[in-house]
């Protein structure tokens, strides 16, 4: 898989990088900016992302912006509901209104921080697997 995290805290970044080194190719970045960016650049040239995991409270554009822009950018690319990256919510926010408008942009899971290897690896295999791709 190829991999993009969104992740603006560093020791956050760490662990969920960690956890998915095994799963493929990761690419980071700090803010929603450069997230935004990256997935533009990997959409239009190539290899396309398989997974984005975004935070929610990241500088310049946060993870609801950020979700939507690259949902945008699946849309103006023609791209097919069962053909769309797999976008993982991964964030301390735990409210049901930033879990519904999450939910409401299209994102396909919501994992809530502090991480553990236990709660990564299930939540990410239980929306692996249920996603339609």
């Amino acid at each position: 898989m190829k991999i993009l995290i969104a992740e603006d805290d560093f020791i956050a970044r760490k662990v969920i990088c960690k956890f998915l080194e095994k799963y493929g190719q990761i690419d980071v970045a700090d803010n929603g900016q450069d997230a935004v960016r990256a997935f533009s650049t990997a959409f239009n040239e190539g290899p396309r992302y398989d997974l984005v995991c975004l935070d929610i409270m990241m500088p310049k554009m946060n993870g609801h912006e950020t979700l939507i822009a690259i949902r945008k950018v699946e849309e103006d690319g023609l791209i097919s509901q069962e053909k769309r990256c797999t976008i993982v919510m991964t964030t301390a926010l735990d409210d049901s209104q930033n879990i519904l408008k999450s939910f409401d942009n299209e994102c396909n899971g919501y994992i809530t921080k502090p991480y553990s290897f236990d709660k990564l690896q299930t939540e990410l295999e239980r929306i692996l697997n249920s996603s339609t791709h």
